[in-house]
């Protein structure tokens, strides 16, 4: 998986799920908010969608819901690093990615509970729907590769650090 692909541009059926989506202004904000380091939280998004829509659609389970939970699952805009709740980020951004989803479209239960449930380890209200589980290991397969994608751009940076310094002190 390399981010800067985007081969759901090309799948008619995941697009006719939530290319309109994509368009909206509220969800083109996603791109400009950086997430896992080398990614955006469009992108980001976006890779769940298609991943949980792709794995769904195998698996004879309800791949629609799957391409709009996955894009809307980290709908929120502030960053996390910075802006401190109550109660913890992994409980409060599913609850408002989901306020935030509901505003742009009617989503029935079970993207709901995929949305607000993605996060459940953190809030021991484990999810309902097989879908539900999915988006889950989706999104944090997602993010493991963002964060592998990072450590690997962290490391190159660190050699030519490293071939910089040498080369002024030589």
């Amino acid at each position: 998986m390399r981010l800067e692909n985007q081969p759901w541009l090309n799948d008619a059926e995941f697009m006719s799920y939530v290319g309109h989506f994509m368009e909206m202004p509220e969800v083109k904000k996603l791109d400009a908010i950086p997430h896992h380091y080398t990614s955006t939280r469009m992108v980001h998004s976006l890779w769940v969608s298609y991943i949980s829509y792709k794995l769904a659609k195998r698996l004879g389970w309800n791949q629609k819901a799957a391409a709009r939970a996955g894009l809307f699952h980290d709908m929120f805009y502030y960053d996390w690093r910075d802006t401190k709740f109550e109660k913890s980020h992994a409980y409060i951004h599913p609850r408002i990615a989901y306020r935030n989803a509901s505003k742009l479209t009617s989503l029935s239960e079970l993207e709901k509970d995929m949305i607000i449930k993605h996060m459940w380890g953190a809030t021991l209200n484990p999810p309902r729907y097989k879908e539900s589980w999915l988006l889950t290991f989706v999104d944090d397969y997602v993010a493991m590769k963002e964060g592998a994608q990072t450590a690997r751009f962290k490391w190159a940076n660190r050699k030519r650090l490293r071939q910089r310094l040498a080369s002024i002190l030589n």
